[in-house]
């Protein structure tokens, strides 16, 4: 993709509409910041082959010898869907516990997160960490499972044991957000009475209802589900992704199924029954592959398995043919499999489409702030809204309607401060004196040392006593003749 200009990103920036702000999250060596590489060279920033090995957001020394993410770094990026431009402000965060106060700052000032989880590893302590802190800013999040190439290459799975292992990882993930829902409804419930009521029955029993407030609350679109649209598999050192809905479209025009049922049966104990030329539920009692492993796992695995660990260049050159891809020779002579990899999932399924797609699709722009999330940006601590200055209450429209004209005032938010001595800042800090300066303290300080030596010897001292040379006092002459000679 061609570089976006400065002047184009500055008009985007007025059809707030189409804006995204948003920030990618995750446990430290997760993939963030490769994510972000891939997400940057889209945008002609940097390139393709570099993306993942360059760690451009990484700007500072520290960061680059360390190889991790210390700092919250921002940049802006310019994409279109279905004709329609948009611009996403994009913060990538650290992961490690020790930077978590760059974390916090980073969901406070966006719309939207991104959730990170290795394949692999799954939901560690510091995902949970940045799950719940999504929750309590009230930001939507959107999920990528990365380095789904370590469950190929290096844990040596077939897809039927990927797809189980990916549907734990789902579970781990909505589990921690289930967790957090009911503690916000409970929360809310104990909020409206004070102390625990309880309901007696027909029988004066008393019964103890926990669960009152549950039922009757929908939670399902708090949960990730690749059906919804919310959760890219992808593999960020290699550059590929994809959500369900590409393959949805793909076989839609292959087998003549119309792309909402591929949406709805794509992921779930479906399976394909050739003779009848319908898809059926119950694969997993049936032994059958589901339609997942079945139409998208297993061709990425037949990828791999050409390309990285057999090498078949026939194989390989039929299956670019088949996708219709374009590589080069010279890419095919390459000795690393791994760049034969990256130029024909680069071109097949692109990662930076599948999650730009995702992000624009599914999180918020700023005009979809919520009035309670206003109030809380707004008011400091324990201080209520209502306490607030009337003026300072009237920015809450200007804040809801996100206004860009001339009339529309201007709103600052400080995100982060640091507690800096005063002595360090800018203009009380000590600057390198000039030639003049230096000799006219010169010139001070011999006077005053004139001056103190004046002081002690008193009037009567000679004259040249004031230039600072060295007294000599005369002894009289009865003490001289009393030296050299016995007191005995």
């Amino acid at each position: 993709m061609r570089r976006t200009s400065l002047d184009k990103i500055i008009a985007h920036q007025k059809n707030t509409a189409n804006i995204r702000n948003i920030c990618i999250l995750a446990h430290v060596d997760h993939g963030k910041t490769t994510l972000a590489d891939c997400l940057v060279a889209s945008n002609g920033i940097i390139s393709n082959r570099l993306a993942g090995k360059l760690r451009y957001l990484d700007s500072r020394e520290d960061e680059q010898i360390r190889g991790i993410t210390m700092k919250s770094s921002g940049i802006s990026l310019h994409f279109t869907s279905d004709e329609n431009d948009y611009l996403v402000n994009l913060i990538d965060s650290p992961g490690h516990v020790d930077f978590s106060s760059e974390v916090s700052t980073a969901v406070r000032l966006c719309d939207g997160a991104i959730i990170i989880v290795d394949a692999v590893e799954g939901v560690c302590p510091q995902t949970q960490a940045v799950l719940r802190q999504a929750w309590l800013e009230n930001i939507r999040p959107v999920l990528v499972i990365n380095k789904i190439d370590r469950l190929i290459v290096e844990l040596k799975l077939t897809a039927q044991e990927s797809y189980t292992h990916l549907q734990k990882i789902l579970e781990q993930v909505n589990a921690v957000t289930g967790s957090l829902f009911t503690s916000k409804v409970l929360e809310e419930r104990a909020e409206k009475s004070t102390d625990m009521q309880s309901c007696e029955n027909q029988s004066g029993e008393q019964v103890y209802d926990w669960s009152a407030g549950l039922e009757e609350t929908d939670d399902s679109h708090l949960y990730f589900s690749p059906d919804q649209g919310n959760v890219v598999f992808a593999s960020a050192i290699d550059g590929w992704g994809f959500r369900i809905q590409q393959f949805a479209q793909i076989y839609s025009k292959k087998m003549g199924i119309k792309a909402e049922v591929l949406l709805k049966t794509l992921w779930g104990d479906f399976y394909l029954n050739a003779k009848a030329k319908k898809i059926m539920k119950g694969a997993q009692t049936k032994g059958k592959k589901t339609l997942f492993v079945q139409l998208v796992l297993e061709n990425i695995w037949s990828l791999y398995e050409a390309v990285v660990t057999r090498r078949d260049k026939e194989k390989t050159e039929k299956m670019v043919t088949s996708l219709g891809l374009n590589v080069s020779a010279r890419v095919f002579r390459h000795t690393d499999p791994k760049v034969l990899l990256s130029a024909i999932c680069s071109q097949w399924l692109p990662l930076s489409q599948a999650v730009l797609t995702m992000v624009c699709s599914k999180l918020p722009s700023p005009l979809d702030i919520s009035a309670e999330r206003v109030e809380k940006l707004m008011c400091v601590g324990a201080r209520r809204f209502d306490s607030l200055p009337e003026k300072t209450q009237e920015l809450k429209r200007a804040f809801l309607e996100c206004k860009n004209d001339e009339t529309a005032p201007v709103i600052v938010f400080v995100s982060k401060m640091f507690a800096v001595d005063s002595k360090s800042l800018p203009q009380n800090r000590l600057r390198p004196l000039s030639q003049d300066e230096l000799a006219q303290r010169r010139e001070l300080a011999r006077q005053r040392h004139a001056e103190r030596l004046s002081a002690i010897q008193g009037p009567d001292a000679p004259e040249h006593a004031g230039n600072g040379s060295l007294l000599k006092t005369e002894v009289p002459a009865a003490e001289n003749s009393c030296q050299g000679k016995s007191l005995l």
